[in-house]
């Protein structure tokens, strides 16, 4: 007895074995179908939510990285108005007529308080004047040269090499001529105040003919409504042709104003030009790069991806 009921067991196990593989073949086959036809828009999926990832990323560090706001007119609620600088696109550059413009509004307005201690002569040549007007510029100042064999130190034409001269000899011969006030360096002006280039061209351009009504000055400042306290050491400066432009452009405030503003955008980072086509150069090497990393990923893993497994059970 105990032997024919095993029998029928056995008997009963291997008629429904076939059945049972064809039902784990079908599942099987039906769930990689569902995962093939789904593997599409998971990726675009993927895709999607990482561009979106960066996108965000991107935005907040724009709207809120790179704001500081201690010790600015952000502090007391008065922002700058935000002007369309065309230098400050992703693909263009300085205008290098601008730039020779504003240089001249410095030299005969803002170089008799402001030092540009930062820039050498030979960071002109090519940019905004040719070497001969670059080495002429230098040549009217005097420098420090080696000792004689008395000792005393001789003076000497500058040269290419040599940095603009500042207009006073050290900081306390500046606070006594500007009545206690330190004029600052103009070498790193545009990034050393919060809003840049539209916070010193408001600044320059924002000195009204009269104080607002209930606005309170201290005695020998002047009322500026974008510098922090409203009250400022410097007078305006910038008046209606007071400067002759060699290419006759008319020297109206605000046209000077834009001049010298981006001039010491320049002044602060002369690199821009080769670092924009410095950037261009390594966007396009990398979409190079990402596009063969795709190709080699794929080739990589298409042995793998498109294997098929077979399980063959064994024959009872």
């Amino acid at each position: 007895m105990f032997s024919r009921s095993c029998l029928r067991q056995t008997s009963r196990l291997s008629r429904s074995l076939p059945v049972r593989q064809a039902i784990r073949r079908n599942t099987t086959d039906a769930s990689k179908t569902a995962s093939e036809a789904s593997q599409p828009g998971l990726t675009a999926a993927a895709y999607a939510a990482t561009a979106v990832a960066i996108a965000s990323s991107g935005w907040y560090f724009y709207q809120y990285g790179p704001t500081v706001h201690a010790l600015s007119p952000a502090e007391e609620g008065l922002h700058p108005t935000k002007y369309p600088w065309a230098h400050q696109g992703f693909l263009t550059t300085f205008d290098h007529q601008a730039l020779r413009r504003g240089f001249q509004v410095y030299r005969e307005v803002c170089a008799s308080c402001h030092s540009l201690t930062r820039v050498p002569w030979r960071a002109l040549v090519g940019v905004s004047h040719t070497v001969d007007e670059a080495k002429a510029m230098a040549e009217e100042h005097e420098y420090d040269d080696e000792p004689n064999d008395e000792g005393e130190i001789e003076k000497r034409p500058g040269k290419l090499s040599d940095y603009i001269p500042p207009p006073y000899p050290n900081d306390q011969a500046a606070r006594a001529a500007n009545q206690g006030a330190l004029p600052p360096d103009l070498s790193l002006i545009v990034k050393a105040r919060h809003g840049g280039c539209d916070y010193i061209f408001s600044l320059l351009t924002g000195y009204p003919d009269e104080p607002p009504a209930g606005a309170s000055v201290q005695e020998g400042l002047n009322f500026n409504p974008y510098f922090p306290g409203t009250g400022i050491a410097m007078a305006r400066v910038l008046y209606d042709g007071i400067v002759e432009y060699e290419d006759g452009t008319p020297a109206t405030t605000s046209q000077m104003a834009k001049d010298v503003v981006e001039f010491l955008n320049w002044a602060a980072e002369p690199e821009m030009d080769e670092r924009k086509k410095m950037g261009m150069k390594v966007l396009a090497v990398t979409t190079v790069m990402i596009a063969l990393s795709i190709w080699v990923k794929k080739y990589k893993w298409s042995p793998l991806k498109t294997r098929k497994i077979v399980y063959n059970p064994p024959k009872l």
